[in-house]
């Protein structure tokens, strides 16, 4: 039997889609969270929200959250609206609270090997303006990815008529092994250096609280903020581009390991002695699914030298055409990656359980790596256990849904230093 199978367009017009951002489930009863933030991160979820709701979601007592609410709005956090959502009334509109939007900003920015994509947020998460920066080549020195990150700031400010100082926090995703906790990047197919501190380095370069993270953790972030992972408390995130991510959602928060670099899937083992793999090991998924095998079996299947191409993604792409023209030879390059993905897939049902797993990445919409029978063989793989099988969405995103996450990690971490244990 195949999973159960949703196909969903763009983030925002989604099935799950609804007003706000935000985890829309309650967090687990050791929240520690201060009463204040939870009320604050409860209307901005909401998108809009009367105080007796509130106080309703949160089991605490109208006179308590009147008087947060008050805190709040004095601060310029928080503000009242009328109420619409209830339909007419009598006498004077319903009140509601809702984010003041242009209180804060953030930047939310994807760095990749072809196009670094950026987003400017206000603090309730809406978009405002978005930016792209050619990369001036695949794998760069960190002197020139930071002077691109600076030139790529200053176009989207530029964009949206605001200045730098206007902004209060920037969110970073890369691919490759981050240590989200030190700022350190061990190890990234877009950098030539190995273990730099690079969220040190950014903050000296732009003057500004900076957060990093591997950017499939944050993909996984805008799923859980603005997406169908808003009200799921376990799932999983697979990215397929030019590498094979996994991000790991678990009671409602992102998970990222003992060290913070974990859920490489791409560089778990398929096959022992297997193909080379970028990372310098044989064997791992990415070498069977990711952008550059597809490129490196086209090779042999057109009959063309793949070093000779200006382009990994024109040649992608007329491997594509070709698997649709019934070229066997293409057929069944997609064929064994889908075979390889299930793989994957299985064991992720199988160690994790998760109520969902979310296949996201441009390269979905090559769906014979997502076929009923692809799916129908992950499901072979893994013990029942007397259950339905596992949910799988497909999700074609753009660069700049990766960039809408990395906003959603600077979101948390200015929410945080506005109300969290720390703040004033």
């Amino acid at each position: 039997m195949a999973s159960k199978l949703i196909r969903q367009g763009t983030l925002e017009g989604s099935e799950t889609a609804v007003s706000g951002c935000g985890p829309r489930l309650m967090l687990s009863q050791d929240d520690t969270r201060p009463l204040r933030q939870q009320v604050f991160e409860q209307v901005r979820a909401a998108g809009h929200m009367p105080r007796m709701d509130v106080a309703r979601t949160l089991d605490i007592s109208p006179g308590s959250v009147t008087t947060i609410t008050s805190d709040l709005i004095t601060r310029g956090l928080l503000q009242e609206v009328e109420d619409n959502q209830r339909g007419p009334s009598r006498g004077r509109p319903p009140i509601a609270l809702r984010v003041a939007p242009r209180s804060r900003f953030v930047i939310g920015m994807k760095l990749s090997d072809e196009r670094h994509t950026a987003i400017l947020l206000d603090l309730a998460g809406t978009v405002i303006a978005e930016a792209h920066l050619a990369s001036g080549a695949l794998r760069q020195t960190t002197t020139e990815v930071l002077a691109e990150v600076s030139t790529l700031i200053r176009k989207l400010l530029q964009k949206a008529g605001q200045t730098h100082d206007s902004i209060s926090a920037i969110g970073i995703g890369l691919p490759g092994i981050v240590d989200a906790q030190t700022g350190i990047v061990q190890w990234s197919p877009v950098l030539t250096d190995t273990n730099i501190p690079l969220r040190e380095m950014l903050v000296q370069e732009l003057d500004l609280p900076v957060s990093l993270d591997n950017d499939t953790n944050l993909l996984t972030l805008a799923e859980l903020w603005f997406g169908a992972g808003r009200g799921t408390s376990n799932f999983v995130v697979v990215t397929i581009e030019r590498g094979v991510g996994m991000g790991l959602v678990l009671n409602n928060r992102l998970f990222r390991g003992a060290l913070g670099p974990g859920m490489e899937l791409g560089h778990t083992k398929v096959q022992l002695d297997g193909a080379l793999c970028r990372c310098g090991q044989r064997g791992c998924l990415e070498a069977y699914v990711a952008d550059y095998a597809l490129v490196r079996e086209a090779g042999t299947a057109l009959d063309s030298d793949p070093r000779a191409s200006n382009s990994a993604m024109t040649m992608i792409e007329t491997l594509y055409e070709e698997a649709n023209a019934g070229n066997e030879a293409a057929l069944a390059i997609f064929r064994r990656a889908g075979r390889f993905l299930s793989v994957g897939l299985a064991n992720i049902v199988q160690l994790f359980d998760p109520e969902r797993i979310i296949l996201s990445g441009e390269r979905m919409r090559y769906d014979y790596l997502t076929t009923d029978e692809v799916l129908a063989e992950m499901n072979s793989m893994t013990l029942p256990a007397g259950r339905a099988p596992t949910p799988v969405d497909i999700n074609a995103w753009s660069g700049s849904v990766w960039a809408k996450g990395a906003g959603a990690l600077a979101l948390s971490e200015v929410t945080d230093a506005l109300l969290g244990e720390t703040a004033a």
